[in-house]
């Protein structure tokens, strides 16, 4: 099966009928598409003042160093809810960095990020993309999860950004896709909802990383008339990531 055969067999099991591009009649003059919009630069999260953890010291760990530090954190009240913290899945050395919002009860118990329904349906969206759990990397805002999987709190953020952080300047990735409203909203530090976000290639840090918006695959599971526009916002990254020159050391 060719790439573009895969491709639409992933659409298809996302629940997404795919267009083909028909050959223009004879005498009739193909229309390029529009450009992909223009880079959005956006500001660096900073740290809440009097956040517990030691971001500075956070910065200097390597890969099994930042594991063992999250997986021990004490740093917020979530430690004493949690099974266990979720560091994070794939590839350390990835192009593609996924960053969704916080573990939900299975993935507290499996210690992964993404499984269940909502899991099945981001391998989909991955795999429409060309990516997988072995080729990207795959992590969270935060890493333990809250109790009734409500919406992380400002404290706890602030706690789990040093960690992020870290995991994006080892990872050095080509591009960000940042999955649902609350991962987007911390990442580009703004309150703009989801909807206005989209669309668009944001930038994050000094690196000027890459980083495209995307509805969380929960959300699709709820409202499955919205995978179009998932698929239109994977275009976008693919198009950008094959654009990008390498980015450079942190």
């Amino acid at each position: 099966m060719t790439d573009r055969g895969r491709q639409l067999a992933y659409l298809q099991r996302m629940g997404i009928e795919a267009w083909v591009r028909r050959a223009p009649p004879a005498g009739v003059e193909a229309v390029a598409p529009d450009p992909a919009p223009d880079p959005v630069p956006t500001p660096v999260p900073v740290p809440a003042p009097g956040a517990a953890t030691d971001t500075a010291a956070v910065a200097t760990l390597d890969w099994d160093a930042l594991r063992e530090r999250v997986l021990g954190c004490r740093d917020c009240e979530l430690h004493t809810s949690r099974t266990q913290a979720v560091f994070g899945v794939g590839n350390p050395d990835a192009d593609w960095l996924v960053v969704g919002e916080a573990p939900g009860a299975e993935e507290d118990r499996r210690g992964e990020p993404f499984v269940g329904r909502a899991g099945q349906l981001l391998d989909a969206i991955l795999r429409a993309a060309a990516q997988d759990r072995k080729t990207a990397y795959i992590a969270n805002i935060l890493k333990c999860r809250p109790p009734n999987n409500r919406d992380p709190n400002p404290d706890e953020i602030s706690c789990c950004q040093g960690y992020l952080a870290r995991q994006i300047a080892l990872i050095r990735p080509r591009l960000i896709l940042a999955v649902g409203r609350i991962a987007a909203q911390h990442l580009l530090a703004t309150d703009l909802p989801i909807g206005r976000l989209r669309g668009r290639v944001h930038r994050w840090g000094e690196a000027a990383i890459p980083l495209v918006v995307t509805y969380h695959p929960a959300y699709l599971l709820r409202s499955p008339s919205e995978k179009r526009k998932v698929w239109q916002d994977l275009q976008l990254a693919m198009q950008c990531e094959r654009e990008q020159v390498e980015v450079p050391m942190q």
